[in-house]
């Protein structure tokens, strides 16, 4: 089992940006952003048992990701869930940001949230530069579906952003 443990640990260190920047668009505050990483990593430690490499770990793992996200989201119970010694004792740090982008990165973030849970899902992957066809594949949709509805998604955060510059 310790084998399992530090080869999960060592795939979440490796990627936890990519929890940071789900967490960071899903919720506003820090502690909530924290309980969130906290609830994601919990999820895909329960999973990671049955994560049979047939798709990239980074795949499995945004999928993982962005439904525990929405779900918490949704919950009424923001609270984290982990209780498991075996990797709550481990911590992960974010990188430190120059205070120009961290300015940008806190407007994009305050308008990404303004949108639905959906919008944010298909920003999330157009940020992370998937593919209409990875974006479809992820999202169960076709691709033509997948391309309208990321472009929908931009526009309104075009909108919501350029309220900012006025």
């Amino acid at each position: 089992m310790a084998s399992l443990e530090q080869e999960f640990i060592s795939k979440i260190e490796k990627h936890k940006g990519i929890i940071f920047k789900i967490s960071k668009m899903y919720m506003t505050e820090k502690g909530d952003r924290n309980d969130l990483f906290q609830e994601i990593t919990y999820q895909l430690w329960k999973a990671y048992p049955g994560f049979r490499g047939q798709s990239e770990f980074s795949t499995w793992l945004y999928r993982i990701a962005l439904n525990t996200a929405i779900i918490f989201l949704k919950s009424e119970k923001r609270r984290s869930f982990i209780a498991n010694q075996d990797v709550s004792g481990y911590v992960l740090t974010q990188e430190d940001y120059d205070d120009y982008k961290e300015e940008r990165l806190t407007e994009m973030y305050k308008a990404i949230h303004q949108l639905n849970p959906i919008d944010k899902a298909f920003i999330f992957y157009y940020l992370e530069d998937f593919s209409g066809k990875q974006i479809a594949e992820e999202m169960g949709i076709s691709e033509g579906n997948a391309r309208v509805k990321m472009n929908r998604a931009k526009n309104k955060l075009k909108d919501i952003l350029s309220q900012y510059k006025k």
